[in-house]
């Protein structure tokens, strides 16, 4: 839960690196925020820990997961955990909250179920254009909480999405998908893209406008890209 207390430790507060996700391909660091009493546990990403990728720029990886934070936040899908951009002890990067999960959920069945938080998540990742979105990046809370993280390689002017939630494609939008959408269409042009300009290019802010313009014309959840991989490798 995203709270006062929990936004000013995490970005005031003094960030000590006690592990490393060794899975990740980028530099993911297990941290604690301290401020004053109160502790948080968090993930650390330096830009100076980042990967090349051979079509994305390099260092702009923190900026997408803050970028996807806000377009989570503002739009009411609360899918991200608390992500912010602030300076560590291993340079300028992005710092999002721990989520612990419930254990007990078996995300090899989970992720193609129809769970409803699991079909925002589809929503959420087509209009971010997110490019990976494996089983591994749910985060399921309890039966009825799912958050996901890992939004890195988002907001491409191409489009790339690349997900193992297809169990909704070419599914008609609800009334309050719809709806979404339009608040979509209105907030990237106006708060919602002033906040996105310092992380994201022009093009990228115009195209992710498109995708949401697209989505609303169609009127159904997107088919795979033909041209492009339509499942994350490996898909955990």
């Amino acid at each position: 839960m995203v709270t006062d207390d929990n936004f000013q430790t995490l970005t005031s507060g003094e960030l000590s690196v006690t592990g490393r996700l060794v899975d990740a391909s980028n530099a993911t660091l297990y941290a604690t925020a301290t401020l004053e009493d109160e502790a948080i546990t968090c993930i650390y990403k330096p830009i100076a820990g980042e990967r090349p990728l051979w079509d994305f720029a390099d260092g702009c990886l923190a900026h997408r997961e803050y970028a996807a934070y806000l377009v989570s936040s503002h739009l009411g899908f609360d899918l991200v955990p608390l992500t912010i951009l602030r300076e560590g002890p291993y340079g300028f990067g992005m710092v999002q909250q721990w989520i612990d999960i419930d254990e007990s959920i078996d995300l090899a069945k989970f992720f193609s179920t129809d769970h409803p938080r699991l079909r925002a998540m589809a929503l959420f990742d087509a209009i971010i254009n997110n490019t990976d979105r494996k089983i591994g990046h749910l985060l399921p809370i309890d039966n009825d909480n799912v958050l996901g993280c890992d939004h890195g390689v988002t907001f491409h002017t191409e489009d790339k999405l690349r997900t193992v939630l297809w169990q909704w494609a070419q599914d008609p939008f609800t009334p309050g998908e719809i709806a979404l959408l339009q608040k979509a269409k209105v907030e990237l042009s106006g708060k919602l893209g002033d906040l996105l300009e310092p992380l994201l290019t022009q093009e990228e802010i115009e195209q992710t406008q498109r995708r949401v313009a697209d989505l609303l014309a169609s009127g159904t959840f997107p088919l795979p890209n033909p041209e492009w991989p339509a499942v994350p490798w490996p898909a955990f």
